[in-house]
C-alpha cells in the first residue's frame, strides 16, 4: 500500500508541477517536493493499513504543512506526538516573508495545534489514533501574494483551479480506494464538498458516511469560541466517536 500511496503522491506532484498561476499569486510552494522526506515517513508510519475514518483538510498552512510536509503540521504535534522529524529543503522561488525553516520554525500553526490537540487528547499514543484514522489534505499547494498573504484554493480563478481540482480529486479518489474508509470527514465545508465530488465522480457505487467538522482556523469566531467541544460533539453525532 505504501508504494501505491507514494506513487499517487508523485503522480499528483507531476500533474501540478507545470501549472502556472496569475496575479495576485506570486509564489507557489509544494511541500510534497521540498519536505518529501517527512511526508514519506508520515505515509510509511501511519498509512500502512486500512482506515475507518479519513479526515480531509483543504491545503497547507504557512506554519504547518508548509514547514513539515504533514497535513495541519503543527511542529510540536508532528515532532513530539507523531515522532516525525526530518530535514526539509527550500522551495523554488521562496517568498522572503514566508521562509521555510522546517522543524526549526518557531511559529505555531493554530489550526494544526487545535486539530491534532483534539486527537491527542483522546488518543495520547499516536499509534492508537492512526490505527483507525488518517488525515490528508485535498491539495498540497500553498499560494501567496507579493505581500505574503495566503491565498486559499477557493480564491483562484476557475480556469486556474480546474486543473488543480482535477489532479487533486484523482489523488483523493486513490486515497479512498487504498484506505477503504467507512467515514469521510471534511475539516470544514470546502473539504466536505471535495469528498462528495470525489465519491460521485470516482466511487459512485460505494456507500460512505460523509460529514464535516468545524474548521479549527483562528479566522473562525466559532472555532475560537467552541474548540474543541463542538468538533468533538460533531464527531459523536456523526457516529465516528462514541
Amino acid at each position: 500500500m505504501i508504494t501505491e500511496l507514494e506513487k499517487a503522491a508523485n503522480e499528483l506532484n507531476a500533474a501540478l508541477a507545470p501549472l502556472h498561476f496569475s496575479s495576485p499569486v506570486t509564489h507557489t510552494y509544494n511541500p510534497l517536493v521540498y519536505a518529501w522526506q517527512s511526508h514519506r515517513t508520515y505515509l510509511e508510519r501511519y498509512a500502512c493499513s486500512k482506515k475507518r475514518v479519513l479526515f480531509l483538510g483543504m491545503n497547507p498552512g504557512p506554519w504547518g504543512m508548509a514547514q513539515t510536509g504533514i497535513p495541519f503540521g503543527e511542529i510540536p504535534a508532528v515532532r513530539d506526538w507523531m515522532g516525525i522529524q526530518a530535514p526539509v529543503s527550500k522551495p523554488d522561488n521562496e517568498h522572503p516573508k514566508r521562509p521555510i525553516e522546517g522543524f526549526d520554525c518557531s511559529r505555531s500553526e493554530v489550526s494544526g495545534r487545535r486539530l491534532w490537540g483534539l486527537f491527542a487528547e483522546r488518543y495520547p499514543n499516536a499509534q492508537d489514533f492512526f490505527a483507525d484514522h488518517f488525515v490528508a489534505n485535498f491539495c498540497p499547494l500553498v499560494w501567496m501574494a507579493d505581500t505574503g498573504r495566503n491565498i486559499t484554493p477557493d480564491k483562484l480563478p476557475k480556469a486556474e483551479s480546474a486543473p488543480v481540482d482535477a489532479a487533486c480529486l484523482k489523488h483523493l479518489a486513490t486515497l479512498i480506494t487504498l484506505l477503504e474508509p467507512e467515514f469521510l470527514i471534511g475539516v470544514g465545508a470546502f473539504a466536505e464538498k471535495q469528498l462528495k465530488t470525489a465519491v460521485k465522480q470516482y466511487h459512485p457505487n460505494t456507500k460512505f458516511k460523509i460529514g464535516k467538522i468545524l474548521h479549527p482556523s483562528p479566522a473562525s469566531p466559532l472555532a475560537n469560541k467552541s474548540w474543541p467541544e463542538l468538533p468533538e460533539k460533531q464527531l459523536i453525532e456523526l457516529g465516528v466517536w462514541h
